[in-house]
């Protein structure tokens, strides 16, 4: 699997955004995300790459590109996305999760895109839990990376309900032992970062009527074996949209882009952005 060219752009604020360009074709961005890095997206890039020039972009706190830094927010993703729009001219784009929603919002700020897919965008249609902000970076700032991941993955609601019934210390002891690969290796420096990303998520509640103003054709894809209630608050959005389509693909999770991709994650995209 190709990791593309590698390119990168300044955003408004200065910070160096990275991505990598695989393919040819109509210019696709590609949008992660939380916990992600542009690498988990390279099988899903290759996938497109017969039919367009596919941008994976590596947002910032990650990768190739700079830190979130002390001003980060939902406009600062959005500058970040519009500079490596600005020097590739795509007008097609893919957003899975937060990259989702930092699709969508520059669509509703700007008319830079014609035709987007997001795979379970962050856009919230009902308050979302945030108990879990606290502890969670409690235990970062104590060195303890596995306890806070288990006050995340109990706390934001996307864990197997069994998760919720185990002591939060076999959790935890259980991630220390089994959690030390690849995976993990990734994931653990973005911690911090995946914090202050959900607390933009948080602040989108109460903000779904404002993405009425996407003039952009977006197809919402979701999981049919994502958290129960998913493809419900996904129905809002669409609804919301002015030109919106969801579609549930049965068989997948929040995680149907990543890695090897599901065909029907690809097949989707390459016909509505075709």
């Amino acid at each position: 699997m190709s990791e593309g060219i590698g390119s990168s752009v300044r955003s408004t604020d200065g910070t160096e955004i990275g991505y990598r360009t695989l393919g040819t074709g109509h210019d696709v961005l590609l949008l992660g995300g939380s916990l992600r890095t542009g690498e988990d997206y390279l099988g899903l890039a290759t996938a497109l790459a017969d039919e367009f020039r596919v941008h994976v972009i590596d947002r910032r706190g990650r990768g190739r590109s700079g830190p979130q830094g002390p001003d980060y927010s939902l406009a600062r993703e959005v500058e970040d996305l519009l500079a490596v729009q600005q020097a590739t001219g795509a007008r097609l784009a893919f957003g899975h999760s937060f990259g989702g929603l930092v699709l969508l919002e520059a669509a509703r700020v700007t008319d830079r895109f014609d035709r987007l897919v997001v795979y379970e965008p962050g856009v919230p249609a009902a308050p979302v839990a945030t108990e879990w902000f606290e502890p969670y970076d409690q235990r970062l700032a104590a060195g303890d990376p596995h306890g806070a991941f288990v006050h995340f993955i109990r706390g934001a609601g996307g864990a197997p309900p069994m998760f919720a019934k185990l002591p939060y210390w076999y959790l935890r002891l259980a991630l220390r032992v089994g959690f030390r690969g690849e995976a993990w290796r990734r994931m653990r420096p973005l911690l911090a970062a995946n914090l202050a990303e959900h607390r933009v998520i948080a602040e989108q509640v109460g903000r779904v009527e404002e993405f009425r103003a996407v003039r952009a054709a977006v197809l919402i894809l979701s999981g049919g074996r994502s958290v129960a209630g998913t493809a419900d608050e996904l129905g809002v959005l669409a609804r919301v949209l002015p030109a919106g389509e969801l579609v549930v693909l049965p068989g997948l999770d929040h995680f149907g882009p990543e890695a090897k991709p599901a065909p029907a994650v690809v097949e989707q995209t390459r016909v509505f952005l075709a």
